[in-house]
């Protein structure tokens, strides 16, 4: 494991276990490296812990994207993993500090803070911002992996606009997939719902929707069993009757999973609130969690939109957050001036 310092100071091997942090962010995504900018901008010095096993790779799920087209700023579009490269020299360019390892354990009602290390350090900080994300559920087949960002997908949102007058395929049958199936009709010039039941978990209304749309068809009591490619692009999946064993083969252009996110928060369990599906809690519209000192932005406290654009709102209102709440010595986040300032006698 290395510790990295990528500051305008000279480079070279950093102990972060040397002093207490004023704040250490955990997780590299659009959500922490936009919260080391603003934090590094606040001269708190931050610390940035990028994982490199647990919850994705460095980078967050960005880095397994090809083009990003609906990021605002760059109008010809850009990867993924130059984008996050971007954020990362412009956290470094202020001052961030970058420890690349995984955390392995944290206390979080410690004061200071303390996270463990895979390597066995332990790091002091005053506040915590979490931005560690969340993952799709995989199918774990063959080909799934090989073809990911080559047709395999997560995002309609995101991918669904390379997908003109192509045929795809979408795996699920909750909300989410009908939803995602929907969006895809804007491109795609056919859609085919995959699911592994003979009834959709959808909601009514949304399985209305789906079932009026002439672009969409079902295929009932049928899982892909796997992803084929050619020259990196997907060219089909294989079907497997649930009920029959049978398979077929069926030609696609594209794979949308739509069964759901995991958000990485093991390592809280048990210390911060976390909703039905281990989504963390804020205290909305702030980015405080229910333990003081302690924020979260970013895909952690995402369902709903889990966007590059928006995971980076999140994270630059969690440094403001922490840095407010650092300044009050705690209790409060966004505090306002409580002294009269002084006037000049001119």
């Amino acid at each position: 494991m290395s510790f990295v310092t990528v500051s305008d100071a000279p480079s070279g091997e950093v102990d972060p276990t040397a002093r207490t942090h004023d704040v250490v962010i955990i997780g590299s995504g659009p959500a922490g490296l936009t919260a080391a900018v603003y934090a590094a901008r606040a001269n708190l010095e931050p610390l940035l812990v990028e994982g490199v096993v647990d919850g994705g790779p460095t980078g967050g799920q960005l880095t397994l994207t090809t083009d990003v087209e609906n990021y605002p700023g760059f109008p010809d579009g850009i990867t993924g993993p130059e984008l996050i490269q971007n954020m990362r020299d412009q956290a470094a360019r202020f001052g961030t500090t970058f420890v690349t390892e995984d955390v392995t354990s944290t206390d979080l009602t410690a004061n200071p803070i303390q996270l463990q290390t895979a390597s066995g350090k332990t790091i002091l900080t005053r506040s915590l911002i979490i931005a560690t994300g969340a993952k799709p559920r995989r199918l774990e087949i063959p080909g799934e992996d090989e073809l990911w960002g080559g047709g395999v997908s997560a995002c309609a949102t995101c991918d669904g606009f390379f997908f003109r007058d192509r045929h795809v395929v979408v795996v699920g049958g909750g909300d989410t997939a009908m939803e995602e199936a929907t969006f895809l009709t804007k491109f795609a010039s056919k859609v085919t719902v995959v699911h592994r039941r003979d009834q959709l978990r959808a909601s009514a209304i949304m399985q209305e929707r789906a079932f009026k749309n002439d672009q969409i068809e079902f295929v009932f009591d049928a899982t892909v069993t796997e992803i084929h490619g050619e020259q990196g692009l997907v060219s089909g999946v294989t079907l497997q009757d649930t009920k029959t064993g049978e398979t077929r083969e069926l030609a696609t252009d594209g794979v949308f999973l739509a069964i759901g996110h995991i958000p990485n928060t093991w390592l809280f369990e048990g210390q911060l609130e976390r909703d039905e599906e281990g989504y963390l809690i804020v205290d909305e519209p702030s980015t405080a969690t229910d333990l003081p000192g302690v924020f979260a932005c970013g895909d952690v406290i995402d369902h709903v939109y889990r966007q590059a654009v928006t995971a980076a709102g999140t994270g630059s209102k969690a440094a403001i957050d922490a840095e407010r709440w650092l300044a009050g010595g705690g209790g409060q986040v966004a505090s306002e001036p409580q002294t009269t300032p002084a006037t000049a006698d001119l």
